[in-house]
């Protein structure tokens, strides 16, 4: 449940009546947006400061996710700082309401007023919050005041949020390392490690029985291209045990195991349908290839959207778009149809069963976390992405399998390019870069 303060406020000089009923409909357009309230309305600037400490009183001990602060017309800074004060640390939102037509003339209570001289002030002040004004004649914004309350509730969740990496620097690659201080005193998310041993020596206790459960019960769901090796499909499910059951007890959102250099290296298992049962059954987040920011990503845009927030990674730059694929798995989230899979192998790697699933189109949102300079950053772009024109890549047992991807359509590919951060990216379905950007002002991100 998404939990908000909500504070409205007008000038004691100001027609109370008006004031309240103001109040009332903005805190009913907020109920609407699936928000649970403290409220307490309205609060003025009463000489004796009866209002602000009633108003004190009411929040003290509550619980909530940010603090929207409603400006229902004038009223002197002082009175608003005395409530925002004690909660500085939370993110805010600065609403303005707006004055309304009658009999042919326009009758406000100078909201704009209030928060024209409240705006810079919260800037100077140092709080994380939204500035937000409704307009005459036009919709509420409770719908953008909404959207930030998830945004502080999505941090809120990364403050308490765990990714396990199974190895660590697959490929010794650079883009997915991270700087563990960094990134939990920015987002939150603590990114812990475990040796790939672990996930050895629990498969090796878990009997026929239980991974024959878990192809019975979740692999038959999939369509297999060409029958599979029983003996990869048992791997595939004890090695899920394994993972899930450590997973579980550490109390891991999401997860990276070691992937080319440790799966496929040294135990001759390519773990695409690890991943794939890990997404699917076990609703964790998955990225291959101990990418921590990738992983921390995905956390972010699912606590966001809801959504499985899969990767992609770029194969090929065009004039006008991008190709995002796979070589391993997606999630059946993003899946378009049946879950599609076949075994075959890459190179000198062992035979794995690969997913070749077609994937969702429409509007996507691609976006990354990363880290320059010792500073933070996120990049955001939107996309239109389609079925893609038929490809392959070099190196797989032919006829080579088509791999899930997507051709993503950009407004300039050029600028995309030149700002890439990684191979891999997070996908989202929709337009969802506005509650992105909400996140990364509360966590003080740049968007770029």
């Amino acid at each position: 449940m998404l939990k908000a303060a909500f504070v409205g406020f007008g000038e004691v000089n100001s027609p109370r009546d008006m004031i309240e009923r103001k109040c009332q409909k903005a805190e009913e357009d907020l109920k609407k947006q699936g928000l649970e309230l403290v409220s307490v309305w309205p609060v003025t600037d009463d000489y004796e400061e009866k209002d602000i400490h009633h108003a004190l009183d009411v929040l003290a001990g509550q619980d909530f996710d940010c603090l929207i602060l409603c400006i229902a017309g004038w009223i002197p800074s002082h009175a608003v700082i005395k409530i925002t004060e004690p909660y500085r640390h939370k993110p805010m939102v600065l609403w303005g309401l707006c004055g309304w037509m009658e009999e042919g003339r326009l009758v406000t209570t100078a909201d704009q007023a209030g928060t024209s001289a409240l705006r810079k002030t919260f800037a100077d002040l140092g709080y994380a919050f939204r500035y937000v004004y409704d307009i005459i004649g036009k919709p509420s914004k409770a719908d953008v005041v909404a959207r930030f309350a998830r945004a502080a509730h999505a941090a809120k969740q990364l403050r308490s949020a765990r990714s396990g990496m199974g190895g660590y620097r697959d490929m010794n690659l650079y883009a997915t390392l991270h700087d563990g201080s960094s990134l939990k005193r920015v987002t939150g998310a603590e990114v812990e490690s475990f040796e790939l041993l672990e996930i050895e020596q629990r498969y090796r206790k878990i009997s026929d029985e239980e991974k024959q459960a878990v192809i019975d019960k979740a692999m038959s769901k999939w369509h297999f291209l060409k029958p599979a090796d029983p003996e990869s499909l048992k791997k595939a499910a004890g090695y899920y045990l394994a993972v899930r059951s450590l997973s579980e007890e550490r109390g891991y959102q999401a997860v990276s195991l070691k992937d080319v250099d440790g799966m496929k290296k040294l135990l001759g298992f390519p773990p695409a349908p690890i991943f794939m049962l890990l997404a699917d059954e076990a609703g964790l987040c998955t990225v291959p290839e101990n990418d921590v920011l990738g992983s921390v990503t995905q956390l972010m845009v699912r606590f966001l959207t809801g959504q499985c927030a899969f990767y992609l990674e770029f194969y090929e730059f065009f004039e006008d778009a991008v190709l995002a694929g796979v070589p391993d798995y997606v999630p059946a989230e993003a899946v378009d149809g049946e879950v599609t899979v076949m075994p075959a192998a890459f190179g000198e790697l062992s035979e794995g069963i690969l997913n070749v699933s077609k994937l969702k189109t429409g509007t996507v949102t691609m976006c990354r976390l990363f880290s320059a300079n010792g500073k933070y950053g996120m990049h955001l772009t939107l996309g239109e992405a389609v079925t893609p024109r038929k490809w392959e890549e070099a190196g797989w047992t032919q006829p080579a399998p088509q791999l899930p991807g997507l051709e993503i359509h950009l407004a300039d590919t050029e600028a995309f390019a030149q700002n890439v951060m990684c191979q891999h990216y997070i996908i989202s379905y929709g337009d969802n870069r506005e509650i992105i950007r909400d996140l990364c002002l509360i966590l003080g991100i740049e968007v770029i």
